[in-house]
């Protein structure tokens, strides 16, 4: 059986990063995780290639080679997903459709002409689709309540990734997270109590990634990658040793709940490990909002001290923010933007608040009548609301907007950044020297000559780069890298502005000529 794996593109967002990867060569920031672990569930005699589409085409000797072609994406990749279904389907293929968005509106992905929806964990509903197969039969859906013991799952096949194309690599340690946020659609997805691999097996993952020769980043994609914390300190003990043993290879970043700032021994662990940034949803330093989302674990401690003892502790923050929120007063964006320059925080994911189907917040806006019903959420940064809010749309998408620029603001950008490096702990360890390539010098020629020559920032970015260079010398390197990051902002927020205005435009006008329907019409767009 030859399968044709296809991972759908995915629109320009926060995380494409593209103005950034162009300085280093590469073409996509991370692998579809989900798809080379669904080639190492499925029988390992069946044949196997991968297209991630954001690096290629498919070509057409592939299309022809394939005897069923499986597709996998989030909701953000919608448009590109059906595309393909239909493409497959126009060459008479076979196509099994699954994960995230499939799982969530599997009905969605029905009418693009797909033959088998290969729905929640594969571990379990994979083999339910093989067993079909082999019976000769040509649809089905598979569909399971139970959550799979994930110290089955296999190694996934990393060596069906054009590596280079990549500028860091996947893995993943748990799946779950034990809180109860409204709008979030991993607890609906794979549950509140996380489950978590082996340590033995997570290291057989990075044996196989050092073996395949990379050397460059790694990504933890749990969602909470501390929601198993007895679990994770076992295996940062492990992977503290490997790590050693191995010259510190990678490095590693991840998301976890901001609890994380009350377990001291949690951080010094994943600092010793190699982990040198953290994602944490901390949405809006209003704690009204906090409680309304029911994000209760953000509101035991102060928000800015837990990210400043994050920082001292080694690891750099990145933080989501969400403006929108039910019962919200005036003036969110400008408190989110007030926060983030207190605390010091470099990057920041914001977006307008959306509900993702069958979430709590989507079913309590369905049953409030206040759902928009032929929109959906998507998470990308540059979409209007999918509901009605408690205050004027047109105030929240303004407060949006101007505080989206003011974040990215290549002067304000720079200064968050030093003062956050100025008091980031350093790593006892160094990893192995490496000779810096052409690609490398010239992406940092590319940023001394743009933020230290060319823009309004040329002042102050030669006096933060030499006193971090002189009073934390040990996080040059990483502040030089994240100093790049302005590079895709910069851009993006022109992107964000351009789109959301537009929207509004369209919502505002609707309004006027057909006010019982235009919030559903224009919104649509």
């Amino acid at each position: 059986m030859r399968i044709l794996l296809v991972y759908p593109i995915f629109p320009k967002t926060f995380w494409s990063y593209e103005k950034i990867l162009e300085l280093v060569d590469r073409k996509v920031l991370l692998p579809p995780l989900g798809l080379v672990t669904v080639a190492a569930i499925l029988p390992q005699e069946w044949e196997y290639k991968l297209v991630d589409r954001n690096i290629r085409s498919v070509t057409e000797e592939e299309w022809a080679w394939a005897d069923i072609v499986i597709l996998s994406a989030m909701i953000v990749q919608k448009q590109d997903l059906l595309a393909q279904i239909r493409e497959a389907k126009r060459r008479g293929k076979l196509v099994a459709v699954g994960g995230p968005f499939a799982t969530s509106v599997p009905e969605q992905v029905e009418g693009a002409g797909v033959d088998f929806l290969i729905l929640d964990e594969g571990e379990i509903t994979l083999p339910m689709f093989v067993e079909a197969v082999n019976r000769g039969e040509t649809s089905g859906t598979f569909r399971t309540t139970e959550k799979p013991d994930v110290t089955t799952t296999p190694i996934p096949r990393f060596d069906l990734l054009e590596l280079d194309a990549y500028d860091m690599m996947s893995v993943q340690f748990s799946r779950g997270c034990p809180f109860q946020c409204e709008f979030c659609d991993i607890i609906v997805l794979y549950g509140r109590k996380p489950r978590t691999k082996a340590p033995a097996q997570l290291l057989a993952e990075l044996d196989c990634l050092y073996n395949l020769g990379w050397r460059r980043s790694i990504f933890m994609v749990d969602d909470n990658f501390i929601g198993n914390k007895r679990n994770v300190k076992l295996l940062l003990k492990e992977l503290k040793v490997w790590m050693a043993e191995h010259k510190y290879p990678f490095t590693f970043d991840t998301e976890a709940s901001i609890d994380l700032a009350q377990d001291a021994e949690m951080m010094e662990l994943m600092v010793e490990s190699g982990f040198t940034g953290v994602f944490l949803g901390i949405e809006t330093p209003d704690e009204e909002s906090l409680q309304m989302t029911k994000k209760f674990q953000n509101t035991r401690n102060s928000l800015k001290d837990s990210v400043e003892t994050i920082i001292k502790a080694g690891l750099r923050p990145m933080a989501g923010f969400i403006i929108g929120f039910d019962g919200e007063k005036a003036g969110a964006g400008s408190r989110i933007v007030q926060f983030t320059e207190q605390a010091a925080i470099p990057s920041t994911t914001f977006g307008m608040l959306q509900a993702l189907p069958n979430t709590a917040l989507w079913h309590r806006l369905n049953k409030e009548g206040r759902l928009l019903e032929v929109v959906e959420g998507n998470g990308n940064q540059m979409t209007l609301m999918n509901f009605t809010p408690t205050r004027p749309i047109e105030d929240i998408a303004k407060e949006y907007i101007d505080a989206f620029c003011t974040l990215y603001d290549p002067v304000r950008y720079l200064d968050r950044t030093y003062r956050c490096f100025l008091i980031m702990g350093k790593p006892s360890w160094k990893g192995e020297a490496q000779m810096p390539n052409w690609v490398v010098i010239k992406a940092l020629f590319t940023i001394l000559w743009r933020q230290g020559i060319k823009r309004e920032t040329r002042f102050l970015f030669w006096h933060h780069l030499f006193s971090i260079y002189k009073h934390n010398p040990g996080v040059f390197e990483r502040y030089i890298s994240t100093c790049a990051h302005i590079e895709h902002f910069q851009e993006y927020r022109q992107i964000v502005r351009e789109q959301i205005e537009a929207q509004l435009a369209a919502y505002l006008e609707q309004s006027v000529e057909k006010p019982s329907e235009a919030k559903v019409e224009a919104l649509s767009i």
